[in-house]
């Protein structure tokens, strides 16, 4: 696990700025903190920060082929790369060290640009072919590793942060409306966007090759739901139980200590389930985090009950950490810096702390990231399928009897609801994250020319949509929630704050393999009698305590609301409503105000629309305006929190 970054003039021979480089590569740092390297040649530059994991003697980056006609700088790990080893010695290739970067560049040598579709991991890296004076840079199938880049007719700059990209004079620090749009809608931007106008995530499953001048793009591997499995439902719990040992046994090659972020939910439980089973006596290291002193409100945030019960079944080795309301103040200018991103998903907070006390004891950390996406975990999806029944209803005989009820409805939330549903999916459905309500946003955007919600979101989900029209619909929603939400927040956040800390993280359930096996499992092996992760649940169903395997979906809960009503109640009036802000530069006022007040006293629920806010006027500070928001006040905490 490491960090990356180059650059490559395009139709100059000028040499690349070595100060420049390296300034990138340092910037990175966190990234990698036991070494770094670098490539020079005429207009282009590699740099590398190095995690060591594998070969730790002779992994040093960057990394050759035989003649050195061709050299890699890499971020991630391929778990077949003994075999890939093997089968490329066996083709005459010869191999001075034992690192799975060399397997890649020598896989390139081999096979050209589709050497990553031979590729099982998670990985983002850079070749540069000197022969042929091509530079390819490719991004693992499911976005696990972060890859940005900036072009302009003179040069692409490409980096694991865009931190590192801002390094670069000629780089634009400018912000993208249409992306900060997506974001109060959604809150994250979905790729390609960022968050900087012209700066892109190269996509997941994507390669991107720089060759005569030239930048070209293309997909080298997407989800097929088009194949559905004919098999009977216990010869799919057996091949989906071999599929995940074999992942998590992959998950555990290194050369340095692992562990496991345990929730106590299904999906972390049963990776210990399994982890347990191929250390044999050996005891997994598991670590957790909750909340210190709980007050009303806060208890369901908690679980560190449940992460104990799965800990104490398969006698792991337990770490707890217990945050408290003025750290997860004071960490905020950190979290934006390090995400890069306007991303208002507070569970960063929580996630950088237990980050920070496994490092203490391990190097490499695996967790449960990706089962919902691809089992069919959220609560939204039985919802959204409900109204798809009523949709039919509303469409066929029964289209009189919805008509009616519409018209008698006293509520206007079920108005709403019944609007939803006579919606097609693609309209109707926007991901399991969402920001403000269109009528807020509008409201607090006023004149400022944003797009109707409606619109932007369909530009994001509706491709998606149609690439999987011939899918069930819970395999559709899966199909927009790996390629938004999956990509560019949970593995966005799961990356960059372990990172921060300079912990590898890996996720068995996104194998691309089991990926594929679990997009072409019947719909009811996925989500069946309103529950979902059937097929886990019954792999499952003899090796976890039944309290966890009974479990309603809870996610990563925070007690960000309490505490923004509460004892972070004077941070939120300073940094959102400050003379200077920018949200009083782009938003309205007056609804800034009512928005803070209902929060405040309680009358609705507005803390994910807050945190939204404090995220951007931090982002923007820091990465827009010049300065950071370090001279507010420090969390003033109230008594007994």
């Amino acid at each position: 696990m490491c960090g990356i970054c180059g650059i490559a003039n395009l139709n100059s021979g000028e040499p690349v700025d070595r100060s420049v480089l390296v300034r990138m590569t340092r910037t990175l740092s966190h990234r990698g903190p036991n070494d770094e390297g670098f490539f020079f040649e005429g207009g282009v530059g590699l740099g590398h920060r190095r995690l060591s994991i594998i070969d730790l003697a002779g992994g040093k980056q960057p990394i050759y082929n035989e003649d050195e006609s061709c050299v890699i700088v890499f971020n991630g790990e391929v778990y077949n790369f003994a075999d890939l080893t093997r089968d490329l010695a066996a083709r005459g290739h010869r191999f001075r060290t034992r690192s799975d970067t060399e397997a890649i560049v020598h896989a390139y040598e081999q096979f050209g640009e589709s050497c990553v579709e031979r590729l099982r991991g998670m990985f983002a890296f850079a070749i540069w072919d000197r022969r042929e004076r091509r530079l390819l840079l490719a991004r693992d199938r499911l976005g696990i590793k972060p890859l940005y880049y900036y072009r302009n007719e003179d040069f692409l700059v490409f980096a694991s942060e865009i931190k590192a990209l801002l390094q670069m004079p000629g780089v634009p620090r400018t912000l993208d409306p249409e992306a900060l749009d997506l974001y109060f809608s959604l809150r994250y931007v979905p790729g390609p966007r960022t968050g900087f106008k012209e700066i892109y995530k190269l996509q997941p499953g994507h390669i991107l090759v720089v060759e005569d001048g030239a930048v070209r793009v293309r997909k080298y591997w997407d989800i097929d739901y088009q194949e559905p499995l004919s098999a009977r439902p216990e010869a799919a719990v057996d091949e989906f139980s071999g599929l995940l040992e074999e992942s998590v046994r992959l998950r555990l090659i290194a050369e340095v200590p692992l562990g496991l972020f345990l929730s106590g939910g299904l999906d972390s439980s049963s990776i210990l389930a399994v982890m347990s089973k191929i250390a044999g006596k050996d005891r997994v290291k598991t670590f957790s985090v909750g909340y210190e002193t709980a007050q009303s409100g806060e208890e369901d945030s908690n679980e560190l009950g449940y992460a104990r019960l799965a800990a104490a079944s398969f006698g792991a080795e337990h770490h707890e950490y217990r945050l408290r309301a003025a750290e997860f103040c004071d960490f905020i200018p950190d979290l934006v810096w390090h995400l890069d991103e306007p991303m208002a998903d507070p569970t960063c907070i929580p996630l950088y702390f237990i980050s920070r006390v496994a490092r203490e004891h391990i190097t490499v950390i695996l967790s449960g990231e990706g089962a919902d996406e691809i089992l069919a975990g959220y609560n939204i999806y039985r919802r959204m399928l409900a109204l798809e029944k009523l949709q039919r209803a509303a469409l066929g005989p029964g289209a009189p009897l919805v008509a009616a009820l519409a018209r008698a409805l006293p509520s206007e939330a079920a108005r709403h609801y019944l609007d939803l549903a006579l919606r097609p999916l693609e309209r109707r459905y926007t991901g399991v994250s969402r920001g403000f309500r269109p009528e807020l946003k509008d409201e607090l955007f006023g004149a400022n020319g944003w797009s109707s919600p409606e619109n932007e979101l369909a530009a994001v989900f509706g491709p998606y949509f149609e690439h999987a029209k011939d899918a069930a619909p819970l395999d559709r929603m899966l199909y927009v929630d790996c390629k938004t939400w999956l990509a560019d927040d949970l593995l966005l956040k799961a990356d960059r704050m372990t990172m921060a800390n300079g912990i590898e993280l890996r996720v068995p359930f996104l194998d691309h393999r089991l990926v594929e096996f679990a997009a072409r499992l019947p719909v009811g092996l996925k989500l069946n009698r309103g529950a979902g992760k059937f097929l886990l649940r019954r792999a499952m169903h003899d090796r976890l305590p039944p309290a966890i395997l009974t479990r309603p979906k809870k996610g990563f809960p925070t007690p960000t609301g309490s505490w923004l009503r509460g004892p972070l109640r004077d941070m939120v009036r300073d940094v959102i409503l400050r003379p200077n802000s920018a949200c009083r530069l782009f938003f309205n006022p007056r609804a800034l105000e009512r928005v803070i007040r209902e929060s405040e006293g309680g009358k609705l629920d507005r803390h994910q629309e807050i945190w939204s806010l404090l995220v951007f006027e931090h982002w923007h500070a820091q990465f827009l305006g010049g300065r950071q928001l370090r001279e507010q006040p420090r969390c003033q905490i109230l008594a007994g929190t």
